[in-house]
């Protein structure tokens, strides 16, 4: 294989990782750019936003990729004047860098494919408007990209002459650098002659390390440009460079002028020369230079954190909470096997395994966790392109964004949450004229919170616009048949008509809404995580939704309850307490609800064997699970309460799908099967029980068990949920597992 073909497939393989990196330094600068709106004059974000841009630049450069290079070195010119202050970066110059990271984030996606015209004429009204920007004439940014011309007799005033000298260490291009690159970065600054490089430290052909680097540069740059800048351009290789930079300001350059652009043109060609041989292993550390950050010298192992990050694939990571899953009902099967055998060593044994595979699971699935502020700051672009777009001015906060949560579920969040902000801004905040006459500010407010709660993850998005038009709605669920004409629901069952399929109060279709076909989506979306959305709101205040999640899609812990020979799992974080009640002292209607009277208030109750048609099984007591539904509790009637374990979670087949009140399917370790209940599906089952006539009973808090102590029943074969008769089996600590 020649040397040509080697270098194009080594090149084709870190080509992705360049993509991912690049990807994130896009999103890196679209954010900063964002907050720097807010804090304009924050030094410390304009230097990391020059960075972005710089490090895209310089990490395209070394794939080759020009059509990258030649576009951002024009951003990275106007940022350039930004942070000296020459600039403002006002909303309109935030609204073009903008703009020009869409175009960079294109251009890194399509890297590898032909350019069309298409896409140039919109990269060329891009660079023009950048131009213009930066002060410059059409073209003249164009011309600071090309090799210097001759240089000026007399300096030109606010202008400097600076001589450099850098001695780079041998170490360079194993910690990806290139000393070119910073060649070129430093012709970006102003007029870079004479550039001349020591061949003496050169050692011969035969005994280089082509992955060595045995440059000195001396070079002298004039321009206005301060020792500052200088310094920056060599930021990344300090620890690897002695620099030396003198000012000949006030001396006049003695080299012959026409004769320089020829001499940086063969210092150019003889960097290429020397830098090639290292490209490959320049390319492979610059790919990962972000993801592994360089650890401190003298910093020994234990040292400190830093450097301890690696880059895992997502896919890797699935598989091992699956294995672990599999492991979770390995463990539950041969717990209770050893139970069964009635051996103290092998129980014990097997107990000291279920507690290590307890650790196991929550250290990996705390690998899984991500926070869920990234996602937020992603709306802060679409709050500020849709406010623009509607002629509203919008503020928006964000609180608890380190809240950690399962990466599945942050990323299956990211649609609902965009349709819950879009229609935030569309139909609940107003426009600044209406909100003065309202006594408003005239600037609206938009708060994305999330928060931990009982076990799972509480997101709210709220806004002070004008909140839902109870009248309006009903008017609409009227005209459509959702509800009979004339009909007043409460106002809960108002606010849930805006999720059915279909609903709007758009009086007409726009980009943003009036087809009715978001919130439903919305809606089915966060219940097939396993989730709820509840909604609030006050006429002329503001709206609140309020989203519930679990924190992982995995394995969860769970209550077991039994109903006859049939297995019932609540997730434990919503389970409240355990009461327990005669089978005679409470009617239930045909579809299995009722009510109690639970220490002077009326608790709705749900009896699953009457829900799911079970056959009776007679039992001296039953037990009432109380569990948390949104905002609200209900019971819920079971024979047999079987303790905690963890559950790992399956979900149910195509035929199942529609079993109401349930989330998902879990295997205990008997290999039966467990229905895990959905409590927020219970809870609107029930709701209607509270409404009207029920047989209300009294239940003695002095015969509440305690959730995780079984209460045995008699045994029985009934069928059960699945429709497949199952063995009865009232195991103290069951254990299932989940997925």
């Amino acid at each position: 294989m020649n040397m040509d073909t080697s270098d194009d497939d080594l090149v084709a393989e870190l080509l992705p990782a360049f993509i991912e990196e690049a990807n994130e330094q896009v999103a890196a600068f679209e954010q900063l750019l964002l907050e720097l709106e807010d804090l304009p004059h924050d030094h410390d974000r304009l230097d990391a936003l020059f960075r972005c841009a710089h490090t895209v630049k310089g990490s395209a450069g070394l794939f080759g990729l020009h059509r990258v290079v030649e576009f951002t070195h024009h951003v990275e010119t106007l940022l350039d004047q930004v942070r000296d202050g020459l600039l403002q970066l006002t909303p309109a110059l935030s609204t073009l860098l903008l703009q020009s990271n869409d175009t960079i984030r294109e251009l890194v996606a399509t890297a590898q494919l032909p350019d069309d015209e298409a896409s140039q004429n919109v990269r060329q009204a891009l660079v023009q408007r950048l131009q213009e920007a930066a002060g410059h004439r059409v073209g003249g940014a164009a011309q600071a990209c090309q090799p210097p011309g001759p240089a000026a007799a007399v300096l030109p005033p606010g202008h400097r002459r600076w001589r450099l000298s850098a001695r780079f260490g041998t170490e360079v291009f194993r910690n990806g650098m290139d000393p070119l690159a910073i060649l070129h970065y430093l012709a970006d600054l102003g007029r870079l002659e004479p550039v001349a490089c020591d061949r003496a430290r050169i050692p011969e052909l035969e005994a280089m390390d082509p992955e060595s680097c045995h440059l000195w540069l001396q070079c002298e740059l004039e321009g206005a440009v301060e020792r500052s800048q200088i310094e920056h351009a060599f930021e990344f290789v300090r620890d690897d460079c002695e620099l030396e930079i003198e000012d000949l300001t006030a001396e006049l350059d003695e080299h012959p002028a026409d004769s320089a652009h020829e001499r940086l043109q063969a210092a150019v060609a003889e960097l290429r020369q020397l830098a090639a041989p290292a490209a490959a292993a320049s390319s492979t550390t610059a790919a990962t230079a972000a993801a592994s950050p360089r650890p401190r010298e003298g910093a020994g192992p234990g040292g400190g954190e830093e450097g301890g990050f690696i880059r895992v694939h997502a896919h890797r990571l699935d598989d091992v909470i699956n294995l672990l899953g599999e492991l979770v009902i390995a463990g539950a099967g041969a717990s209770q096997l050893a139970r069964q055998t009635r051996q103290r060593g092998l129980i014990e044994a097997n107990q000291r395994i279920s507690r290590l595979i307890e650790g196991i699971r929550n250290s990996t699935l705390k690998l899984r966790m991500v926070p869920i502020g990234d996602t937020f700051a992603r709306f802060r672009r679409v709050v500020r392109d849709t406010a623009a777009e509607l002629g509203k001015d919008v503020a928006l906060e964000i609180v608890g964004a380190d809240t950690e949560l399962d990466k599945a579920v942050v990323e299956r969040i990211a649609d609902p949450l965009m349709h819950l902000v879009r229609n935030a801004l569309d139909h609940g905040l107003e426009k600044p004229d209406d909100r003065l006459a309202a006594g408003k500010p005239a600037q609206g407010r938009l708060t994305l919170s999330a928060c931990h709660e009982s076990g799972s993850v509480l997101i709210r998005i709220i806004d002070d616009g004008r909140g839902i038009q109870r009248d309006k709605v009903l008017q609409r669920a009227w005209q459509r048949g959702l509800v009979p004409q004339g009909v007043q629901p409460p106002e809960e069952d108002v606010l849930r008509l805006i999720f059915e399929p279909g609903f709007s109060t758009a009086e007409q279709v726009t980009n943003l809404s009036g087809r009715g076909v978001g919130m439903d989506v919305v809606r089915s979306n966060i219940e097939a995580l396993r989730g709820s959305i509840h909604i609030t709101s006050e006429p002329g205040q503001g709206s609140c939704m309020e989203i519930r999640l679990p924190l992982t899609l995995a394995i969860i812990d769970g209550f077991l309850v039994g109903v006859g020979s049939s297995r019932f799992i609540f997730p434990l974080e919503s389970v409240v307490e355990v009461i327990s009640s005669r089978p005679d002292a409470m009617a239930v209607d045909a579809h299995g609800r009722g009510c109690v009277d639970l220490r002077g208030r009326l608790l709705p109750v749900v009896d699953l064997r009457r829900l799911y048609e079970l056959e009776p099984d007679a039992v001296e007591r039953h037990s009432i699970v109380v569990v948390r539904s949104g905002t609200r509790q209900l019971g819920v009637l079971v024979d047999n309460l079987l303790g905690q374990h963890q559950t790992v979670i399956k979900p149910l087949g195509r035929l199942l799908r529609s079993l109401r009140g349930i989330a998902g399917s879990s295997i205990l370790g008997s290999g039966e099967v467990a229905l895990i209940v959905d409590a927020d599906a219970l809870g609107q089952i029930a709701a209607s029980a509270t409404r009207g006539p029920a047989t209300r009973v009294v239940a003695d808090p002095a015969t509440m068990p305690p959730p995780g102590r079984p209460e045995s029943g008699p045994p029985s074969r009934t069928p059960s949920p699945t429709g497949n008769p199952a063995p009865s089996h009232n195991a103290p600590t069951a254990q299932g597992h989940a997925q």
